[in-house]
C-alpha cells in the first residue's frame, strides 16, 4: 500500500544540465584594447620625430664643418700667395656654428700657424697667431675679399735646431743657459786649424719689433797651447794657457828665447841684471822661472803683439804664423756677426705689430707678439 506522502528524491549532481557563466560586457574589453592601442601607436611617431631632428642636426653640423674646412683651405692659399710663403700656413677658424658667423660678416677667432718664416739671417721655426673678432670684407658670404683684424696675439719660435743648421754649419751648437742667455759651443776653422769656440749670447728685446743679441765671453782655444779672446783690453788677445806657460818656464831654451827679447823682458817686469844672470846660469834661470809670479807674467803676454814684433819666436812657442795672422783679422765684431741671433719683425702694410716678451726656453728663443688694426686683403 502506497504512502500518502511520497518521499522526495534529490537529483544526482551529474544529472543537472551545465550552464555557462554569463560573458563579461563587451564594452569593457573594447575600451581596454582601445587604450592599449593608443599608447603603443603614439610612441613610434615620437621616435620618428626625434630621429628626424637628429638627422637634420647631423646634416647641418656636417654642412657647417664642411664649410669651415673649405674656408680654412681658401684662407691658407690666400695667405700663402699674399705673404709669399714657401708653404701654406695652417688656418683654424674658431666658434660654432660657422655659417651664421659667415653670413653676419664677423668671425669669433682665427688661428694661423706659419712654418719657416725668414727673419734676417735666421729662420723662425713657427709663427702662431690668433686673431679675434675679425670683420670680413666683401659683398656677401661668397665674395669675401679680405678681413680687418682689430686684435691679434701670438708667438714665434727661433729653434736651436735651426740655428745649429743655419749658423753653426754643424760645427757650432746653441743651447739655453738661462732665461735670457744662450750658450755657444763648437769648433771654428781658422787657417787650417779647428779652434774650440765658446761664447755666451744674451738675448733682449730691441724696441717694439726687434730682438737684439750681445755676444760675450768669446774665446777660441788653440788646443792646450793658447786661448784667443777678441778685444783690446789687457785680458784679451792671444795668451798662453796656464799649462803651456808652466811648460815654458820649465824648458830652459824656450825661456831664454823669451828673455832675449828686450820688449818682452820689459813687459814681464824682470830687472835687466836678473835677466843677464839667468842667461849665463841655469841655476839663476831656474830660480827666475820657478817663481809662480813668472808663470803669471808669461800668461799676461799678448802673443799677437809678440808675433808682430818677433815672428822668429813663434816656432819656438809652437804657434803657426799663418794662424796668428788669421786671428788678427778675427775681431770681436766679426765673431759677433757670425753668432748674432738678432732679427726684426716685418712691418705690416697696415696696423701695428709689436714684440712684448723675449725669453730663452728649452727648444729655442720664444717671442710673444701682439698686433692691432691689421688688415688682410685690399
Amino acid at each position: 500500500m502506497r504512502s500518502p506522502h511520497p518521499i522526495p528524491t534529490h537529483p544526482h549532481p551529474y544529472d543537472v544540465p551545465y550552464e555557462e557563466p554569463p560573458a563579461p560586457p563587451t564594452t569593457h574589453r573594447r575600451t581596454g584594447r582601445r587604450r592599449r592601442r593608443g599608447r603603443f601607436t603614439g610612441l613610434p611617431f615620437a621616435l620618428k620625430t626625434v630621429a628626424a631632428l637628429l638627422v637634420l642636426a647631423a646634416f647641418l653640423t656636417l654642412a657647417d664643418r664642411w664649410a669651415v674646412l673649405y674656408a680654412e683651405h681658401r684662407a691658407a692659399d690666400t695667405l700663402k700667395d699674399r705673404l709669399r710663403l714657401t708653404a701654406a700656413p695652417e688656418v683654424e677658424i674658431g666658434g660654432f656654428p660657422f655659417l651664421p658667423q659667415l653670413v653676419g660678416g664677423r668671425l669669433d677667432s682665427v688661428k694661423v700657424t706659419v712654418p719657416d718664416v725668414a727673419a734676417d739671417r735666421v729662420t723662425l721655426a713657427a709663427v702662431s697667431a690668433t686673431a679675434h673678432d675679425l670683420r670680413l670684407l666683401g659683398d656677401g658670404p661668397t665674395s669675401v675679399r679680405g678681413a680687418r683684424v682689430p686684435e691679434v696675439h701670438g708667438d714665434a719660435l727661433l729653434s736651436f735646431a735651426d740655428m745649429n743648421r743655419e749658423l753653426g754649419a754643424s760645427q757650432v751648437t746653441f743651447r739655453g743657459a738661462g732665461r735670457d742667455r744662450v750658450a755657444v759651443r763648437g769648433t771654428l776653422p781658422v787657417a787650417g786649424h779647428d779652434l774650440r769656440l765658446r761664447a755666451e749670447v744674451r738675448v733682449a728685446r730691441d724696441g717694439e719689433r726687434g730682438v737684439d743679441t750681445r755676444i760675450g765671453g768669446m774665446r777660441l782655444d788653440i788646443g792646450d797651447l793658447a786661448t784667443y779672446r777678441p778685444g783690446s783690453r789687457a785680458s784679451e788677445g792671444l795668451h798662453l794657457t796656464p799649462g803651456s806657460a808652466a811648460a815654458l818656464a820649465r824648458q830652459a831654451h824656450r825661456a831664454r828665447a823669451v828673455l832675449a827679447v828686450p820688449s818682452l823682458v820689459r813687459a814681464l817686469g824682470v830687472p835687466d841684471a836678473t835677466v843677464r844672470e839667468a842667461q849665463r846660469s841655469d841655476t839663476a834661470l831656474s830660480r827666475l822661472t820657478g817663481r809662480p809670479a813668472f808663470v803669471r807674467q808669461v800668461m799676461r803676454l799678448n802673443l799677437l803683439d809678440l808675433a808682430l814684433a818677433h815672428p822668429e819666436l813663434l816656432d819656438r812657442l809652437g804657434l803657426d804664423p799663418a794662424l796668428l795672422g788669421a786671428l788678427s783679422h778675427l775681431t770681436r765684431p766679426v765673431l759677433a756677426d757670425r753668432l748674432s741671433l738678432g732679427f726684426r719683425l716685418p712691418e705690416p702694410p697696415s696696423g701695428e705689430l709689436r714684440l712684448r716678451d723675449v725669453r730663452v726656453v728649452k727648444d729655442g728663443i720664444r717671442v710673444r707678439v701682439e698686433g692691432s688694426g691689421l688688415a688682410v686683403g685690399p
